[in-house]
């Protein structure tokens, strides 16, 4: 009398051990949507207006990352924005906006850089606790570009890289 396994292909193993996985791995209480992961607790969330404390303000900057990351949150997790007391506040601050030389070439500058930071706080209201998430991209561009054509050439770049380095730093390892 032949076994089981004789008659099962090692694929139709592999693909019944992968889903069984799978659903023990989603009934753990945690959602995940596109790698984020929020406690099935959390049902709201508020962004506020993300503030430009650098020393060089980009006027822009401010309102569309907000908007960016608030798109972003409503259209990969199960959370509904309010305006409210959300189980989740997010607050952040731009804290560093700068110009710097990358690349050197003939006594000029090749390339230049400009440098975002941010600071974040998620404050969760149901467990009363906050915590801090810092978060920082870098984007190159031609030495020979004026700050205001770099500006204008990065832009949908560096707001869309960045309100995913805010959304990835956000909900991921909560």
């Amino acid at each position: 009398m032949k076994s089981l396994t004789n008659y099962l292909s090692p694929l139709f193993i592999t693909a019944f051990l992968a889903v069984s996985m799978q659903f023990f791995i989603s009934s753990c209480g945690v959602y995940r949507f596109s790698d984020a992961s929020v406690p099935d607790s959390i049902k709201t969330v508020k962004v506020n207006f993300i503030e430009n404390r650098a020393s060089y303000i980009n006027p822009q900057l401010s309102p569309r990352l907000t908007d960016k990351v608030r798109q972003k949150i409503v259209a990969q997790t199960r959370l509904t924005q309010t305006n409210n007391n959300a189980d989740w506040e997010i607050s952040g601050v731009i804290t560093q906006y700068i110009f710097t030389t990358s690349a050197i070439a003939g006594q000029q500058s090749a390339n230049n850089r400009l440098t975002v930071s941010l600071q974040l706080t998620v404050y969760d209201r149901k467990s009363e606790e906050s915590r801090k998430v810092d978060v920082s991209r870098s984007f190159e561009f031609k030495g020979s570009l004026t700050v205001q054509a770099a500006e204008a050439s990065l832009g949908d770049e560096l707001i869309r890289t960045l309100a995913d380095d805010i959304f990835n730093k956000v909900f991921s390892n909560w």
